[in-house]
């Protein structure tokens, strides 16, 4: 396949201090993902990191699927035991990131527990002017999610990162090139926010897409409003949510976008359980079919 078709590959994440991740990947590498993006929750788990790259590597074996992003999610602002574990994380990762092949680290920002948004904009300075030092020295950029993880604008315990008017005070704060977003819009449609403009005026910024998408009832929102008790928004594996993905695609590519969409599995209400890589397969066809198909067709001479 042409370089020209998957300048845009579509992969998974997968869960990188599980019991055996490169033992998931060899399981799941024959049905045709072309990335995946190790991730870790709050801390490294114990493993020896260049021993796990070495796994995944062999685990994908010859297949042409390869690991642009690794995961760091947890709160590395606050001083906690996890919290220091969490930022000690993202400093193994970040050096050794190049043992994956990964050009890129994502995780969360993190934030001042239960304080509003703009409280932890000194101490978000403070961390990751260093982290992005630390990043560029070593060619790798930093990605920060866009999910609230049930926080707002006047409080919560992960993340500051999940609106735009966060993004612009953010990266006002640490002006580095290497600091941009892990966009997905899941989280936009959650706060009903429209996510195609963000991809027009958030393009040099967008350095990791999460394949994620949500479907928003209106008619709940009409009869019960937004904060009632009648769930108003369902998080979906994509090709089940309300997002236009070619539309999505054609607008990462027009941006000249050239990276993974991995699909972030594990939420959807109804493909999940014992249909989880049902509804990720899926997610995956039609993501491939959205950016253009699963192979580049040549153009006649």
């Amino acid at each position: 396949m042409s370089d020209a078709l998957r300048d845009i590959r579509i992969g998974t994440m997968v869960k990188a201090n599980g019991p055996d991740p490169a033992g998931y990947v060899r399981q799941i590498v024959g049905y045709g993902f072309e990335s995946i993006q190790p991730y870790f929750w709050q801390t490294l788990g114990g493993k020896d990191i260049a021993r796990l790259a070495g796994e995944l590597r062999e685990a994908i074996g010859g297949a042409d699927v390869t690991i642009e992003a690794l995961g760091m999610f947890g709160n590395p602002l606050e001083g906690r035991e996890l919290d220091l574990e969490t930022l000690r994380g993202w400093e193994v990762l970040i050096d050794n990131a190049h043992l994956f092949g990964a050009k890129i680290v994502a995780g969360f920002t993190g934030r001042l527990r239960g304080k509003r948004l703009e409280e932890s904009l000194p101490q978000f300075k403070a961390v990751w002017s260093e982290l992005a030092r630390r990043a560029a020295d070593r060619g790798v950029k930093i990605a920060f999610e866009n999910c609230a993880m049930d926080g707002n604008w006047s409080s919560g315990d992960w993340n500051i990162a999940h609106n735009p008017d966060a993004w612009e005070l953010m990266f006002n704060e640490v002006p580095a090139e290497n600091l941009g977003l892990e966009w997905e819009p899941c989280h936009q449609l959650v706060y009903l926010i429209e996510p195609l403009p963000q991809i027009r005026k958030w393009a040099k910024k967008i350095f990791h897409v999460h394949g994620k998408d949500a479907t928003v009832r209106w008619d709940v929102i009409r009869e019960h409003g937004v904060f009632g008790k009648e769930r108003f928004v369902f998080m979906r594996t994509p090709g089940f949510g309300d997002s236009n993905w070619t539309d999505i695609v054609s607008e990462l590519r027009r941006a000249g976008y050239k990276g993974s969409i991995d699909i972030e599995g594990w939420h959807d209400p109804v493909y999940r359980e014992e249909l989880e890589m049902t509804g990720q397969v899926y997610a995956l066809n039609h993501l491939k079919a959205c950016r253009g198909g699963e192979r580049l067709v040549a153009n006649p001479a």
